[in-house]
């Protein structure tokens, strides 16, 4: 057997870079739990880690690096989700920005074909916004390289992003900026937005902390302290629910604004008259989930309760072939999308939520915009949503009650969770976004840029000889 001329046998130095690389990353998340990020430096990282500095340095180059790889590993743990409101906050009075058409730019790290809430409420703002006469310019993976993360390669990463996202910044010259999420993108737009003195906001859509948390032996405290690093220059923080600023507020989060949620009430519709059910297959009632089929959605705590007629899970994930095994009573259809999603949401009798980590769940409004009440646990996202509504039941606490909550739902009238439903617009959605947004002021804006450009034609002047 021929071994590497480096004296490992084969894949050994790669498993020893790759621990290596996960313990620098657990030391910053125990320094975090005790130094601020801004003073947080190489030295001490690696000193927690038991290595040398040069070695920090040969796995991460930079600062930048080191963050990107620090918010990807906490991807690692957590699948990223959204977030919307009721009862509304008191709106943000209007401003003359939010009437006129402007460029605003959108740096986010979730954009399709990835399938999730954020995704669905970018894409959904930004069509809504370019309706309403803005220019709008996304910056998205998409447009970079990128590698998938382990365990979710659905989520992809980009890498090398800084010079190409400023370059980004210059042709477009934005008048408003919106960073959506923390990773690399993000990061990239952050560093150019504080260097350049630029206002941003910024929207927390992930409670990824509390996934890594609870999966790993890392303090909560760490995952704030990096999410608050983040997110401080930002000139408003934008979140969807009363509950999730209320608990922001208590991690040390400031400049909290809430921005409402949409449904297409269009395309989410209840079944019309003579329209195939179906689930005609199926024992009735039909007990429904809609998501991703993994463990922090807490899938278990539906499939495990005694209820009638037939459960059914629509979705992928990590997690599907393990409860397809163990609850074989259960129907797992995989994905769907589309009117054969809508099908699914409108033949069903209640729709079941037990999350306790989701900071909303839009699919909470697309199943009630088909008519189909929802149980739920008392949770953000629920919690905001379904009391007074009558479009749903909550359970008792966060661990009992779900089977008594599915139950009630029940009862409710069909036609009354409908109605709820369309109270929810994108339109609105879009609206509350521009009105959070902070414009650079015109004349500043435009002398800004001007600059820039000539300063960018200055360093490309050819030097003359002498």
């Amino acid at each position: 057997m021929n071994t590497p001329r480096s004296g490992y046998p084969s894949g050994l130095r790669d498993r020893q870079k790759a621990a290596t690389r996960d313990e620098i990353l657990r030391a910053i998340a125990r320094k975090l739990e005790t130094t601020p990020l801004d003073d947080l430096g190489f030295a001490e990282i690696a000193q927690e880690a038991g290595v040398g500095e040069r070695t920090v340095y040969r796995h991460f180059p930079t600062k930048e690096a080191l963050l990107g790889a620090f918010w990807a590993w906490m991807q690692t743990q957590a699948v990223t989700r959204p977030a919307p409101p009721r009862p509304r906050e008191p709106a943000t009075p209007p401003r003359d920005d939010a009437q006129r058409p402007m460029r605003i730019l959108l740096a986010t790290d979730a954009w399709e074909p990835q399938v999730n809430g954020v995704v669905r409420t970018l894409t959904k703002v930004v069509g809504e916004l370019r309706e309403m006469g803005h220019s709008v310019e996304v910056v998205s993976p998409d447009q970079f390289k990128t590698f998938p993360l382990p365990t979710y390669p659905e989520i992809k990463v980009a890498i090398g992003v800084y010079e190409p996202v400023q370059e980004r910044f210059k042709a477009f010259e934005p008048e408003a900026i919106h960073i959506a999420t923390e990773g690399p993108i993000g990061l990239a737009a952050r560093r150019i937005c504080v260097e350049w003195k630029l206002p941003f906001t910024t929207s927390y859509h992930t409670r990824f902390p509390e996934y890594v948390s609870a999966r790993l032996p890392v303090p909560l405290a760490a995952g704030y302290a990096y999410m608050r690093w983040f997110h401080k220059p930002s000139g408003r923080l934008m979140v969807a629910t009363p509950t999730m600023r209320n608990e922001l507020t208590q991690h040390g989060f400031r400049n909290i604004s809430p921005w409402t949620r949409g449904v297409d009430t269009v395309m989410f519709r209840p079944r019309a008259d003579g329209e195939a059910d179906i689930f005609a297959h199926l024992p009735k009632p039909v007990f429904l989930y809609v998501g991703r089929v993994a463990v922090e959605k807490n899938i278990e705590a539906f499939l495990g309760i005694d209820l009638p007629g037939s459960k059914v899970v629509v979705g992928d994930g990590p997690q599907r072939e393990e409860l397809a095994a163990k609850y074989p009573k259960a129907v797992f259809t995989g994905a769907k999308f589309g009117a054969e999603l809508t099908a699914h949401f409108a033949g069903a009798d209640v729709f079941v939520f037990p999350s306790l980590t989701d900071t909303f769940g839009l699919v909470i409004l697309e199943a009630m915009a088909c008519g189909t009440p929802v149980a739920a646990y008392p949770a953000p996202g629920p919690i905001d949503i379904i009391p007074g509504s009558g479009a749903g039941a909550l359970a008792a606490s966060a661990t009992e009650g779900l089977r008594e909550a599915c139950l009630e739902a029940l009862k409710l009238d069909r036609a009354a969770v409908r109605g709820f439903a369309e109270t929810f617009s994108w339109r609105a959605c879009a609206e509350d976004f521009v009105r959070n947004l902070q414009p650079y002021p015109e004349p500043e804006k435009t002398r800004f840029w001007r600059r820039l450009r000539r300063l960018a034609r200055v360093r490309r002047r050819p030097t003359v000889a002498a």
